[in-house]
């Protein structure tokens, strides 16, 4: 470690042990070195333009790297890691070399961290001051997570091995298609380990009933059965319009360093590589707003972060929309990307115009509402929301009822193969989860298709 390095930790020491500031940054400048050092301001008015409220969660080397920059010295430091422009923003030019006096005084104090709000307390997270510490809780070195962040890899051919994903097209029930970002062995690991030990540990909105324990699309049309309108909208592209700023945010919320939330957030959003886009049959045939979104950082379908991430970055827009809903005396719930609202006379009077609001909310969250998808259902009509028949209890509609029924009736008759038409490598299992599906819903229903299911004759 250099002679400018252990200045610059000096430095960063007592600067971390005052309250952050201008007076009291000064003021440490001048402690350690036993004078006034002329440069003093300008370069104090420099760190706190670069670490704002997020001072006191900077590590001491952190700082000291910081400093370092600040004054014009150059520095490569292994064992920490280096700072890169990205964290900051980039200068228009380096500053001036400014060389540092002799250190005088040590600070000895302990630096000092803001008291954190009780709910943010409450919910215990791992702590993570630097960089190292985040590294050494994933198990992995500094510079795995530079190669898990992937933010230099602008493009490339989608096969290459550098990529950290596996990309695979599927068909949109609406039409269109959607890309299908896989994660890797490695890094789905470290993903899940962030998802276990940090994002399920902070709870999403009350009105949220996609991918939380406990809750499903069942629970989500249940609250809107009997009502006398339903409305139901669709957010568009829910996913990648997550940008990586909104994750980054997000961490820094959970109390995380800026450089550490950075870290986290890159690791858990993905660019999918220029090449995917080239087949005129697949990315290709995207929109240009679609594609824009997918080549930038964003969080990726199929990622086990994502759903989690989607949750806590729609917070706002949930208390918005629930807010809304509740001023007419409605009820809001969200799963996925799926927003239903029911009521009674007051919001069936104000129906025409309720999904406007709701979409300009959207947007000024930072989302879009898929207009084509929203649909206003009111008594007499069938009420469906996530595919559940809402109108007086939930229930599985009629026609997939009779159509799960015949295929188990032609799977007794002409055995469960002729059945097969999509080759699923375990068809007796995907039967066996529908059913279950179903008994979720109408337990006498369920009951008839049981006893077809187990009149199946299964080969061995």
């Amino acid at each position: 470690m250099t002679t400018d390095k252990l200045t610059a930790l000096a430095l960063a020491d007592t600067m971390l042990a005052t309250d952050g500031s201008m007076e009291s940054l000064i003021a440490a400048c001048n402690r350690v070195f036993g004078s006034r050092q002329p440069w003093a301001t300008g370069i104090c008015v420099a760190l706190i333009e670069r670490t704002g409220e997020s001072f006191h969660y900077f590590s001491r080397h952190e700082l000291a790297d910081i400093l370092l920059q600040l004054l014009g010295h150059q520095f490569d430091d292994d064992e920490y890691g280096e700072y890169n422009d990205d964290e900051f923003g980039e200068e228009d030019s380096s500053p001036p070399y400014i060389e540092l006096p002799q250190v005088r005084r040590y600070c000895l104090d302990q630096p000092i961290r803001p008291p954190k709000p009780e709910w943010l307390a409450a919910l215990a997270l791992p702590e993570l001051p630097t960089i190292g510490d985040l590294a050494h809780w994933l198990n992995e070195p500094v510079g795995a997570l530079e190669w898990f962040a992937d933010q230099w890899r602008l493009a490339g051919d989608a096969q290459s091995r550098l990529q950290n994903y596996h990309y695979r097209w599927v068909a949109k029930r609406s039409g269109g298609l959607r890309l299908i970002e896989i994660p890797k062995a490695r890094l789905r690991r470290v993903q899940q380990k962030i998802l276990r030990q940090i994002l399920d540990l902070a709870p999403p909105h009350p009105s949220v009933h996609g991918f939380r324990r406990g809750r499903s699309s069942v629970t989500h049309a249940a609250l809107h059965a009997g009502k006398r309108v339903v409305i139901r909208m669709d957010l568009k592209d829910f996913f990648p319009s997550i940008q990586v700023s909104r994750i980054h945010a997000l961490f820094e919320k959970l109390g995380y360093s800026q450089s550490v939330a950075g870290t986290l957030a890159r690791i858990c959003v993905n660019r999918a590589p220029y090449g995917l886009f080239r087949d005129k049959q697949t990315g290709g045939s995207l929109p240009w707003v679609e594609r824009q979104a997918l080549k930038t950082p964003h969080l990726p379908q199929g990622s086990p972060c994502s759903p989690a991430l989607a949750n806590l970055c729609a917070y706002r827009l949930d208390i918005r929309l629930e807010t809304l809903a509740q001023s007419l005396g409605a009820s809001y719930s969200r799963y996925a990307d799926d927003l239903a609202f029911s009521g009674g006379a007051d919001f069936a009077r104000a129906a025409h115009r309720f999904h406007i609001q709701v979409a300009a909310i959207a947007l000024e969250e930072g989302f879009r509402v898929n207009t084509r998808k929203t649909r206003v259902m009111r008594e007499g009509t069938r009420q469906q929301v996530t595919g559940v028949v809402v109108n007086t209890h939930p229930n599985l509609a009629r026609s997939e009822y009779d159509t799960l029924k015949a295929m188990l009736t032609n799977c007794v008759r002409h055995g469960p193969t002729s059945q097969n038409r999509h080759n699923r490598p375990d068809f007796r299992a995907h039967l066996a989860g529908r059913i279950s599906y179903v008994k979720m819903l109408n337990v006498n229903r369920a009951v008839k298709l049981q006893r077809l299911f187990e009149s199946i004759a299964w080969t061995p």
